[in-house]
């Protein structure tokens, strides 16, 4: 369940403590871990650096891509549909040379799953746009191209956790993370102006243009 279109499953995640924090699995980029196709973390671990340090939250940090296919790696991205429908064997994970990554792709998913089954994790927290875990926009087909496309859709391992049951949020999903930490760190008030990926004017024109 995608948890910035289902607000009751967000508002019915329980209070944590710090004897029994919430138990996350994490994209490593997000995380700060070099792990990235040429090995950084895109930049992208100071988002969280912050909530990742609460001490009513237990993350476990996971790629599912490094995991499969090592660092650095060609660029993975979804042909012929999404995560569900490479699952399903309806579309292919292919690189920008055109070497078929699929079979790597669901293994990392299935290892990201295991993790979160064996440490019982109720919620991920995976970097949207990401072949693997991408939850609101992943790309149409190759993203190194002069111009690049994007389709509504999740990635490979978003899909598969969240066919397990485990609620999928993205870091860009800003209102869905205010409330998720004012559920880990009490006082705090989300930005009552704040949106989720899905609501941005990007994605609205973006989706409303292609259609």
């Amino acid at each position: 369940m995608l948890l910035p279109h289902n607000p009751d499953r967000l508002a019915a995640l329980r209070t944590p403590t710090p004897e029994d924090p919430l138990r996350v699995i994490v994209s490593g980029c997000l995380a700060g871990q070099p792990c990235g196709v040429e090995g950084t973390d895109y930049g992208l671990g100071v988002i969280l650096a912050g909530f990742l340090t609460l001490p009513r939250l237990k993350p476990l940090f996971f790629c599912p891509e490094q995991f499969s296919m090592g660092t650095p790696r060609t660029m993975p991205d979804i042909h012929g549909g999404d995560g569900f429908a490479v699952l399903d064997g309806r579309a292919k994970v292919m690189d920008e040379h055109g070497v078929d990554l699929t079979e790597k792709m669901v293994l990392g998913a299935a290892h990201m799953l295991a993790l979160a089954k064996t440490h019982q994790a109720e919620l991920a927290i995976l970097t949207d746009m990401s072949a693997a875990c991408g939850s609101q926009v992943i790309s149409d087909g190759c993203r190194l191209v002069e111009h690049r496309k994007y389709q509504r859709g999740v990635g490979v391992a978003a899909a598969m956790l969240l066919r397990s049951g485990i609620a999928v949020v993205s870091q860009r999903d800003h209102r869905s993370m205010g409330k998720i930490r004012e559920k880990l760190e009490p006082g705090y008030q989300a930005d009552p102006n704040a949106i989720d990926h899905h609501e941005i004017e990007w994605y609205r024109t973006y989706f409303k243009t292609v259609q």
